[in-house]
């Protein structure tokens, strides 16, 4: 039996419907369905049985026994809104919960295959999983790194799968529950369809208008690295999962534009709100995952994009 926790949310919606291509049915979801919107991203999914967050934390402390075993725990669930700064319920939810569930596994020797983020390295331009590189600009940034740097203490001696898996910029389907945190795809093919027109931050930090370059990927391929490693229970560790390579927000909004074979782009002014506190360059040192033995290819913009809006569009 699989959990996946944050189910009805972006990724963890995703794995559901990747397991559910490789035969899998047997699978919890948990969530918490206060946002009621989200229910949408599971309509096509099939699933075991659905729990409340609250209500599985509580058989977790519990150390509840399932009529099956839990096989693994892909732990999706999170607040990864970066602009919220109540510290105190960013780590009650993002560390204190993802704390209890490593214990679970780790007692019952289970797979933890958690959601990490590149938000743990700040303003860093080194993407290595490396505690020198690591330096949150936020405080979900940080409730992520700390805990990774929770785990490092536990993965030595476990006798279980641990993986922590760091983000980059996933841009994909069953998104648009998340509105402003949404990907740059998922605004530019609005934007297109509302205005004719798609807005990108003019010059900023040595870097020409629309110049700002992030590691932008798919999400059927950060699905495709979870179930990897599900697949492969004998690694562990933490690993950055991203292409490899930056590409421009210009390159994303000619890929919406050259779709919907229409458009411009214009130009705004950088918010003050943002500076000092704006990742201009993110770019995975994917090395650790390439050692670890994933091999896979990476879609870039162009071709993830292209497939995106072809299923945000219905074609």
């Amino acid at each position: 039996m699989i959990v996946v926790t944050g189910a009805a949310g972006f990724i963890g919606s995703n794995i559901i419907k990747g397991l559910n291509l490789q035969g899998r049915r047997d699978i919890i979801a948990v969530d918490n369905l206060t946002d009621g919107v989200k229910f949408t991203n599971l309509v096509d999914c099939e699933i075991l049985d659905y729990l409340d967050q609250d209500a599985f934390l509580s058989l977790i402390k519990n150390n509840y026994q399932f009529t099956e075993k839990v096989e693994a725990i892909f732990h999706e669930g999170a607040c990864s809104t970066t602009t919220e700064w109540n510290g105190r319920y960013m780590l009650e939810n993002n560390y204190e919960y993802s704390k209890a569930l490593l214990h679970y596994c780790l007692d019952n020797r289970c797979a933890l295959i958690y959601a990490s983020s590149a938000a743990v390295y700040g303003l860093d331009i080194h993407f290595k999983e490396q505690p020198a590189y690591e330096k949150p600009l936020n405080v979900y940034g940080y409730s992520k790194l700390l805990f990774d740097q929770y785990v490092r203490r536990f993965m030595p001696k476990a006798s279980s799968q641990i993986v922590g898996l760091r983000y980059f910029n996933v841009y994909g389907p069953r998104e648009a529950h998340k509105g402003t945190m949404a990907s740059v795809a998922w605004h530019f093919n609005n934007q297109i369809k509302e205005q004719g027109k798609v807005k990108l931050f003019a010059g900023y930090d040595g870097y020409e208008a629309g110049e700002q370059r992030r590691d932008f990927i798919f999400v059927q391929d950060v699905v495709n690295v979870n179930l990897w490693f599900l697949q492969h229970q004998e690694q562990s560790g933490i690993f950055n999962v991203g292409t490899g390579r930056s590409q421009s927000f210009n390159d994303v909004a000619k890929a919406v534009i050259q779709w919907h074979t229409k458009g411009e782009i214009e130009y705004i002014p950088f918010p003050e709100h943002l500076r000092n506190r704006y990742q201009s360059f993110t770019q995975a040192d994917i090395s650790l995952l390439r050692k670890a033995g994933y091999t896979a290819d990476f879609a870039n913009v162009e071709q993830g994009v292209h497939s995106y809006l072809d299923w945000l569009n219905g074609r």
